[in-house]
């Protein structure tokens, strides 16, 4: 009995763009991997759904808008007689595919709480090694390009950049989930103006305005969703509460867990656990939002009052105050404010960090050097967009801009708060 051929030629109805087509076995494959489909399972922007209700779209839906947005690219280019083969397309595609399959839930909290010392791309890297070896080489290409170690190296710029498909979609993506309108961008206009020049993606100067409101749309779009100070407030309390349930974990405390995510929180796993352990990488694949969220619900009522109030406060959307501010906070005022926590909870000096805590962000909202966003003038010379734009003080936005913050929760009568 004959068996019958799969139809990998797909369609996915995106919210953002409309009709996004899959004509590539190899990438249907991809898409279809356990390794992948993780990524339905996690938000993409973490604990920012607390704050914008909209906020629950996946990395997967991302992933493939970028990947998405990488073909449009580079369809416009080859319009504009670059050279780009068929291979190295479905290469690129890949690679803007696979950028983000290393993050974790709650990525970033993870990130500080349960691995040390790796990050993200790191195991996304590793990730793709894996998926390579399993598929017969056939990702080396995409491989080369993540890696810009790929002759062509415009595409890995068009892969992570200051003007990349990663940023594009985000952008585009979370101002529409979030509703926040003032990151919107005309990302149509950037991709019909995209041209190569010296090796690396430049915007015709014709585009520049949409350059311009790019940059305006991403320094926005941080200070009012990805560090909006009730998000960092969140994700720093999820960090604690990570922190804490690890230290538990490592005391010998059995914690209700999914074996993945009991693995981690048991064990000390470094960078080079994931390089030199094949087994760590296969248990992180299984890690995803429902593990933590499940995790905390059951943690709620657990006897140790630093898991559990953390673990309330974060189900319940009982969140701590955050003050912030743009100068560091007088010192005398958190030891006030420490004071009035630990009398209100008869809080131990080691759980007293717990809930209260202080720390500083920065963000650039553009890095000038060598990963720029370039402007191609008709004479053919390229410049930077810091040197061209006349309507935005680029060179202020070009310096990165601290805020500090100080958490505790809102219940512990401080005076005057």
């Amino acid at each position: 009995m004959s068996s019958l051929k799969i139809n990998k030629r797909k369609i996915f109805n995106d919210p953002v763009y409309g009709f996004i087509s899959i004509s590539n076995d190899l990438i249907f494959d991809i898409i279809e991997h356990p390794y992948f489909q993780r990524l339905r399972r996690i938000k993409q922007l973490g604990l920012a759904h607390l704050v914008y209700p909209g906020a629950l779209h996946t990395r997967f839906h991302h992933s493939l808008g970028a990947m998405h947005l990488m073909g449009r690219a580079l369809s416009e280019l080859k319009m504009k007689d670059n050279e780009i083969s068929t291979r190295e397309t479905t290469a690129a595609q890949i690679a803007m595919l696979l950028h983000d399959i290393g993050h974790g839930p709650y990525s970033h909290a993870l990130e500080h709480s349960l691995v040390n010392h790796v990050n993200h791309e790191e195991i996304s890297h590793l990730f793709m090694q894996r998926l390579n070896t399993e598929m017969n080489g056939k990702l080396q290409m995409a491989l080369n390009i993540f890696q810009d170690n790929y002759p062509k190296h415009f595409l890995h710029r068009l892969v992570s950049g200051q003007f990349d498909m990663d940023r594009l979609d985000y952008l585009k993506r979370d101002s529409f989930f979030t509703g926040v309108s003032e990151g919107t961008i005309n990302y149509e206009r950037l991709l019909n103006m995209i041209q190569i020049a010296d090796d690396a993606p430049a915007i015709e100067y014709k585009g520049i305005y949409s350059v311009e409101k790019f940059i305006t749309a991403r320094r926005i779009m941080y200070w009012q969703v990805y560090l909006h100070k009730t998000v960092l407030v969140a994700e720093y309390m999820a960090i604690n509460l990570l922190r804490r349930a690890k230290w538990l974990a490592l005391q010998g405390e059995k914690l209700f867990a999914t074996p993945a995510f009991r693995y981690f929180l048991e064990n000390d796993i470094s960078g080079d656990d994931f390089t030199n352990r094949p087994e760590v990488l296969e248990l992180f694949s299984q890690l995803d939002d429902f593990d933590i969220y499940t995790s905390m619900k059951v943690w709620m009522n657990h006897p140790d009052r630093v898991l559990s109030h953390l673990s309330k406060a974060l189900v319940n959307r009982h969140l701590f105050r955050i003050e912030m501010q743009n100068r560091a906070f007088d010192p005398e005022k958190e030891e006030i404010i420490k004071e009035a926590a630990r009398r209100c909870y008869q809080l131990t000096d080691e759980e007293l960090p717990y809930f209260v805590f202080h720390d500083q962000t920065s963000n650039y909202t553009y890095q000038p050097g060598t990963n720029k966003i370039n402007i191609l003038f008709k004479n053919g010379s390229v410049k930077d967009i810091t040197q061209v734009s006349d309507q935005l003080d680029i060179h202020m936005l070009s310096k990165p801009t601290t805020k500090y913050f100080l958490c505790y929760p809102k219940d512990i009568g401080v005076p005057g708060s």
